[in-house]
């Protein structure tokens, strides 16, 4: 699913005119990416948590050379489901 499908599919239940649709969901999209961006966590209740984590440098190994590597510490943005939404997509 892509944005434009999240868009049509709130055209359709609330009746948004789809530019309005449009720019709800990029307006939404674009906000939760500067939160995260600026490392808080968004946490929507029935849906799931989104996270930014720390990852610590550890050594690698490239799979074409085999020459080991370091793989420098980074941020990574993580997903937790809420119970909720595990057992609806389980039933599923």
């Amino acid at each position: 699913m892509t944005k434009a499908d999240l868009a049509d599919r709130l055209y359709e239940k609330v009746g948004l005119p789809k530019k309005e649709a449009t720019a709800i969901i990029e307006t939404l999209f674009g906000s939760m990416k500067g939160i995260l961006a600026e490392g808080e966590s968004i946490k929507i209740t029935g849906f799931g948590t989104f996270l930014v984590r720390k990852k610590n440098s550890r050594k690698g190994r490239n799979p074409k050379t085999g020459a080991e590597l370091e793989i420098e510490q980074r941020k990574v943005v993580s997903f937790k489901p809420s119970l909720q939404f595990k057992a609806l997509v389980e039933k599923v």
